[in-house]
């Protein structure tokens, strides 16, 4: 979830397009016979990388770039406090009428407000986890990313680590009364995500993987892909955090090939955007490189 901070977007004119189609490279012969492999992802982009958080407007706007899903976030809580406004059912309702409106599928929550208001230290984060549990089943959703980063960061606070596992002890058998996954994002790499979810014991509890930012603290994405295996990864968010997809230096057909190799077939995320395009114009032209890589699901 830890997004890539954007610098200020250049205009987005027809010139910014023209130079997107020029750049975008090909996927090669080898990246080719891996995308005829068995089919089965769909596409969303979190609702902050669409510059839409907790707001019926993402909707059309991932129709029109040609997306599967947005990955609604609960939004920030009000000054002066209060609790975020994915809470409230009328927000609910809202975004469910223009995801269905638009034809574009509500693919799962975030409560990104844990950033500011730690789950392992707030009375409030943690009661906000377990109260969203009722929203996902309210919004027939199985999956939520519970992100310990900026103020929840656990990096170097093994204290705040036991608390948490502590704090998912608690929350494991609402979640799994319910159906539903709480998935971890962080800058832990796998020894220490096993650690919680060795200590948790339940299919509740698992990693929300985002490929950027594990990368960036230098773990081996595939091999780390590849050890959590498809029991303990909830959700995939896809990013390069040095360019525009296939760019970059993420080696997204290598990240293809683990996916297969866990037999992965759920939801992959673009989060982030990058200059010179804006965020339409960039979203599509990431989407456009990965969509021969990650065949569309069907049915």
């Amino acid at each position: 979830m830890h997004t890539i901070d954007r610098r200020a977007f250049l205009a987005t004119s027809a010139t910014a397009l023209g130079a997107a189609a020029l750049l975008r490279p090909s996927l090669g012969a080898a990246t080719a016979a891996t995308a005829k492999a068995t089919v089965g992802f769909r596409i969303f982009a979190p609702d902050w990388t669409l510059d839409k958080r907790c707001d019926p407007a993402a909707y059309e706007l991932a129709a029109r770039i040609g997306l599967d899903g947005v990955q609604v976030d609960f939004g920030w809580p009000p000054e002066g406090g209060g609790r975020p406004p994915l809470f409230a059912e009328a927000k609910q309702n809202e975004l469910m009428a223009s995801a269905a409106r638009h034809g574009v599928a509500i693919s799962s929550l975030a409560l990104g407000a844990v950033n500011r208001t730690p789950y392992k230290s707030s009375a409030e984060g943690e009661q906000w986890a377990l109260d969203a549990i009722a929203v996902l089943r309210r919004m027939k959703l199985r999956v939520v990313l519970l992100p310990f980063f900026n103020k929840g960061d656990l990096i170097g606070d093994p204290a705040g680590l036991e608390e948490v596992i502590r704090r998912l002890r608690r929350l494991a058998p609402r979640a799994e009364e319910a159906g539903v996954i709480f998935g971890i994002e962080s800058w832990l790499k796998v020894p220490e995500l096993e650690r919680i979810m060795d200590a948790v014991k339940s299919p509740a509890v698992q990693v929300y993987y985002d490929i950027g930012n594990m990368q960036k603290v230098d773990e081996n994405v595939g091999a780390a892909i590849r050890q959590l295996g498809r029991e303990r990864i909830c959700e995939v968010h896809l990013k390069d955090y040095d360019d525009l997809y296939g760019k970059g230096s993420m080696d997204f057909p290598a990240v293809r090939a683990a996916l297969d190799a866990i037999h992965y077939r759920g939801w992959v995320g673009i989060e982030g955007t990058k200059t010179p395009l804006g965020v339409e114009q960039s979203i599509r032209y990431d989407l456009d490189y990965l969509r021969p890589l990650f065949p569309r699901k069907i049915g």
